[in-house]
């Protein structure tokens, strides 16, 4: 029976929670059981070089989907990545090869990839755009920008100290690109849990005109979101070319599929207000090893897309089933 008292029944309650714990562990559990699933079928799935470079596989993909994570939890979209990223990693290099600093081409890409988000920002904020329109018109201007600078030609000739952001090795031979992750993951969660900002994120992708009403200023704080974001693409697209010891104009092609999928994957709701940077890093994680899997066991890359598309679907069939019981209920 439907209630229209406006608050949820208590059937429609344990609904909504039983659901959304369930989506809350399941990227877990599925990594776990991937991870027990591989770990019998082959002997090399748990060595520690094996992990590592996991890691270092994942580390740009996960980069970027805590940007994106803040994007969807806000209820916007930013279609922008891959070839934000690459204009990003294609300015850095530019610069280093032609005798800047190592750490000031670093800044400059980083900082590109910002301008980038802050020009996606004001369009959606002031211009009024749908975030749909406004990336996908970044993506054109970015990655055509990064082929005109370039003729289409990669940056070679880099110095060998500049490979060291993304091949090096720390403490006990952790790769930098793993040890930058875990950074870049504990300043997000902390930032989207325990500030201001991180709770008019959540506010804005609940309800944007409540958010309003309640004296929260939506279009700046819009704007300084993809701002946030913009500087993780610019700053994931510099780790790619030190990892690639190269400025590759075409890279991060289709990158904005995997960084959206990963945030699905982890629980993020595309409807906004869901969603976690740990949950994000786990759906990464759970590509990374779903890749490195079907690698190992020589099984097609053209399987590994269709499991990732059915895993994206799964997730998105979670939350709006979950949405539709709760309105059946509340």
């Amino acid at each position: 029976m439907v209630r229209r008292t406006g608050k949820p029944s208590p059937e429609g309650r344990r609904v909504w929670v039983t659901a959304g714990v369930v989506r809350r562990v399941a990227p877990y559990a599925s990594l776990l059981a991937m991870a027990i699933v591989l770990s019998l079928l082959s002997p090399h799935f748990l060595t520690l070089e094996n992990l590592f470079a996991i890691g270092v596989q994942m580390a740009v993909i996960a980069i970027m989907a805590i940007g994106q994570i803040l994007i969807i939890i806000s209820a916007g979209i930013d279609l922008s990545v891959g070839s934000v990223m690459a204009l990003a990693g294609v300015i850095c290099t530019m610069l280093v090869v032609s005798g800047v600093p190592i750490g000031l081409g670093i800044l400059a890409g980083t900082l590109v990839g910002g301008v980038c988000g802050l020009v996606n920002g004001s369009l959606i904020a002031y211009g009024f755009l749908p975030p749909f329109i406004a990336t996908l018109g970044m993506m054109g201007i970015a990655r055509g920008a990064a082929l005109l600078l370039t003729g289409g030609v990669p940056i070679f000739g880099l110095p060998p100290g500049f490979n060291f952001l993304g091949g090096g090795r720390i403490l006990f031979g952790l790769p930098v690109p793993v040890a930058i992750l875990i950074a870049l993951a504990l300043a997000g969660h902390f930032v989207l849990t325990r500030t201001r900002f991180g709770r008019y994120v959540f506010a804005i992708g609940s309800n944007a005109e409540a958010a309003r009403l309640s004296g929260i200023n939506v279009r700046a704080t819009l704007t300084r979101i993809y701002t946030y974001a913009g500087l993780l693409y610019g700053f994931a697209g510099v780790l790619m070319a030190s990892r690639l010891s190269t400025g590759q104009p075409t890279a991060g092609t289709g990158y904005e599929l995997d960084v959206i999928a990963a945030c699905v994957i982890g629980g993020a709701s595309l409807s906004g207000g869901e969603g976690t940077v740990l949950g994000a890093i786990m759906g990464a994680l759970i590509m990374g090893v779903l890749r490195n899997g079907c690698n190992l066991l020589d099984i097609s890359a053209f399987w590994q897309q269709i499991a990732i598309g059915v895993i994206i679907v799964a997730a998105v069939f979670s939350d709006q089933y979950r949405k539709h019981k709760l309105g059946r209920f509340g």
